[in-house]
């Protein structure tokens, strides 16, 4: 994924893990990543049952661009997922992927942002349980597994299902890459 550039959408209370893990997983597989948010400066992550450590914001959503993105990744957190399904430029920014078909991986609290973008009516998913009847009521299929691909959505429930989400999310982000590559070299070959 050398020369790509994925964001992660989050908020102060972000589930530690479900930030830096993924965020290492995307630079491992040669990714660039950038950290947006409502605000610039730092946010304050959420670790178990305490404040966690900060991460600094590369762009807030102001100045945060979808097009700008090959993906995007969705951390989880009670309050980070709860601050962000209540920001219209977030809910936005998050449409804005499914609408152009970009890869979306969210986890745990995260599915919250996708009923609020209008993304979950006709996909099979996965969450923390306690988002299961939110999410079937807005037409999603929930289930109970450690992740779940459906087109070009990864979900997983929790921190303990990491290794399996980050596999699904950069296995999925790398597949639609080279897809939007076949793609240009299709359309590159189609011109006289």
């Amino acid at each position: 994924m050398h020369g790509k550039t994925f964001a992660i959408l989050a908020a102060d209370g972000f589930e530690q893990s479900e930030l830096m893990e993924p965020k290492r997983a995307l630079l491992a597989a040669g990714a660039a990543v950038e950290i947006v948010a409502p605000h610039l400066g730092a946010l304050r992550g959420w670790r178990r049952h305490e404040w966690g450590d900060e991460v600094q914001v590369d762009l807030d959503l102001q100045a945060a661009s979808p097009s700008r993105y090959d993906g995007l990744v969705l951390p989880g957190g009670v309050l980070n997922a709860d601050t962000l399904r209540t920001e219209p430029r977030a809910v936005s920014f998050v449409k804005d992927f499914f609408a152009n078909g970009k890869p979306v991986a969210a986890i745990c609290h995260a599915p919250w942002l996708l009923i609020e973008a209008d993304a979950v009516d006709g996909r099979r998913l996965t969450s923390w349980p306690s988002l299961k009847t939110d999410l079937r009521n807005a037409g999603g299929e929930w289930v109970d597994e450690a992740v779940v691909v459906d087109g070009t959505l990864v979900t997983s429930r929790k921190p303990a299902d990491l290794p399996a989400f980050n596999e699904a999310m950069t296995g999925l982000f790398a597949q639609h890459q080279r897809r939007a590559q076949a793609r240009t070299v299709i359309a590159a070959g189609d011109v006289p």
